[in-house]
């Protein structure tokens, strides 16, 4: 090969649109199901009233999350110990599978009291496999972003995400749902289920691409220390490399500290979105629909721009800013009222919930050693998930005290408040810098 060929850079379009499409594929799970859709049917029509429903969904949450948080960290070190590019697609393969087994299986929840626990397990089994799967998506942005656009491919996939959440949603509205939808249900329980049984076949669908493309850049050398131990072994291994990370990158350890807090507050933002829209706010399950497909397109648009954004002046100024809006929007929509208030507020809320969430997927992108993406990116889920009960258990808290759905938007609020003020001492990282960055270096 000659040396103008070797300068000539791989072609990254392709493998980041066969990368996205999982993202436009898990719309069906994370919007869809665990945010408009199924969490709705399961508090308003499933559970005996919406405060008790939308008590044990929360509680239901909080227990996937510890799930993760004991897993995800030695999952993704383990996932590292191959360095095999093809072993990563094939595990992401097998979660998502898990994934859309467990989606496809809520069709069998009836709008009974006594089906909720049925729905209650089958949400968890898949938030739980979707946590892992993101341990392997995410560490895979370092074999498609060309040097200095780690922020760009990170809102590219974003917004894929929620882009495919139109599509769905609008598609579930116009052939399923009253009393817009064409097709016509003998029972109103019915019309949930069957778009359960579309979710997972949509996701199935668009995992495809992810699974089989080629990456334009090399994986890095597999973690061999990792490589050495066995499964418990790695437990061992984790907690040395914590302490290690203590003492040499408290940058990245308050990060991960300060991030997990705040997107904890993000997940509930629309965990919970649909649930205080139909119980709180007074939209119908028709109206719940529309917004959703409003936010979406607000998201896209925000995960977008922040990305851009990312790559100018920094992931840090991009999440502090869009944390600093919605605790000022969540306080505004605490003691407000009626279906108006609910689309002013909530649309806010979706515009800056995309760049912070797209913003800190890559400023951790610019941290990673090669070579242990797996690992830190298991770290940042574990660590999302060793304090995911706080707005799940704020929220129910709040509910409880005060006897009103509404209020737990204050434990909400009060999440992403907290995590704000721990992410204003960590460090800026200096530049974009990235997979392509390092690969560069590395004579690629």
């Amino acid at each position: 090969m000659s040396t103008e060929q070797a300068s000539v850079p791989p072609r990254t379009l392709g493998p980041l649109l066969s990368w996205a499409a999982w993202d436009w594929g898990s719309a069906a799970f994370n919007a869809v199901i665990t945010t408009f859709v199924f969490t709705v049917y399961l508090t308003s029509g499933v559970a005996a009233d919406e405060a008790s429903g939308s008590s044990a969904l929360a509680n239901t949450i909080a227990i996937a999350g510890v799930l993760v948080a004991l897993t995800a960290p030695v999952y993704g070190q383990r996932s590292d110990a191959s360095g095999a590019e093809q072993g990563r697609q094939r595990r992401l393969g097998l979660l998502t599978a898990v994934i859309v087994v467990a989606t496809a299986l809520m069709f069998f929840v009836q709008g009974s009291p006594s089906y909720l626990l049925l729905g209650l397990v089958l949400l968890g089994i898949g938030t739980f496999a979707y946590e892992l799967a993101q341990v392997e998506y995410n560490a895979m942005i370092y074999r498609l972003a060309p040097p200095g656009r780690t922020g760009w491919v990170s809102g590219v996939g974003w917004s894929a995400g929620y882009l495919g959440g139109i599509v769905l949603l609008i598609a579930c509205l116009v052939l399923f749902i009253a009393p817009i939808g064409a097709i016509t249900f003998p029972s109103p329980d019915l019309g949930p289920r069957v778009i359960a049984l579309v979710c997972a076949g949509w996701f199935a669908l668009f995992a495809i691409p992810v699974l089989v493309m080629r990456f334009p850049y090399p994986a890095p050398p597999g973690d061999g220390e990792a490589a050495r131990v066995g499964w418990f072994g790695s437990y061992a291994l984790l907690v040395r490399r914590l302490v290690e990370l203590g003492r040499t990158d408290r940058n990245l350890l308050g990060f991960l500290v300060a991030s997990a807090i705040y997107r904890d507050g993000l997940t509930a933002v629309f965990t919970f979105g649909g649930v205080l829209a139909a119980g709180t706010f007074g939209l119908s399950q028709t109206e719940v629909i529309f917004f959703a497909i409003a936010a979406n397109v607000v998201s896209a648009v925000g995960a977008v721009v922040g990305g851009m954004l990312d790559d100018r002046i920094g992931p840090k100024r991009v999440i502090i800013v869009s944390l600093i809006a919605l605790v000022i929007v969540a306080a505004a929509l605490l003691p407000a009222s009626g279906k108006s208030a609910f689309w002013i507020g909530g649309l806010f809320l979706s515009l800056f919930v995309g760049p912070a969430q797209a913003c800190s997927r890559s400023y951790l992108a610019r941290l990673v050693p090669p070579g242990r993406e797996g690992e830190i990116f298991g770290l940042y889920a574990t660590t999302g998930r060793a304090v995911s009960f706080l707005a799940p258990a704020l929220f129910s808290l709040f509910i409880t005290l005060f006897g009103e759905q509404r209020c737990g938007i204050a434990g909400i609020g009060i999440v992403l408040l907290v995590g704000l003020a721990a992410l204003l001492p960590v460090r800026s990282v200096p530049g974009p810098v990235g997979a392509g960055a390092a690969s560069t270096a590395a004579g690629v």
